[in-house]
């Protein structure tokens, strides 16, 4: 079985976790990066004109710089993302689109300041044409997500 964990890390609390779980699982790391990086103000969800409430509530695709290689060979992919709004940011949607999820089976694990994980695997299927299965979980370490999936 072949695996893949790609996420998006805003500040560094999900590329840690991604990281860790890449290195328990054996798994090929895969990070989402927007075209244009976020700043802190572009984060700075307190601010209605703020870059991440544009995207989000004008339901924009946010272009991913670069391709996972061989992305048909996987049987697993875990996605993480920090929670924005109750659901991934638009940057995963994004790059969610662009492959074929056809039999692969979908963790999605996601980092939060104070969200809980609400419908997250719900909001995210539409973009995982053909998973055989999605889940999420929210996690605060890797250690807690390790013990979900063996």
């Amino acid at each position: 079985m072949k695996t893949l964990v790609a996420y998006f890390s805003a500040q560094g609390t999900t590329a840690q976790v991604a990281r860790q779980l890449a290195e328990h699982l054996g798994a090929d790391l895969f990070e989402i990066r927007p075209l244009h990086p976020y700043t802190e103000a572009d984060i700075r969800y307190t601010n209605p004109m703020a870059r991440c409430n544009r995207e989000k509530f004008g339901r924009k695709d946010v272009p991913v710089v670069g391709k996972v290689e061989n992305f048909a060979d996987y049987d697993e992919v875990f996605i993480g993302f920090p929670i924005w709004y109750g659901a991934a940011p638009n940057v995963v949607n994004t790059f969610c689109k662009e492959y074929d999820w056809t039999g692969k089976r979908v963790y999605a694990f996601a980092t939060s300041g104070g969200s809980g994980i609400g419908r997250t695997a719900e909001k995210l299927k539409p973009y995982l044409k053909g998973a055989a299965s999605v889940a999420a979980d929210l996690v605060s370490s890797a250690e807690s997500l390790y013990s979900r999936h063996e």
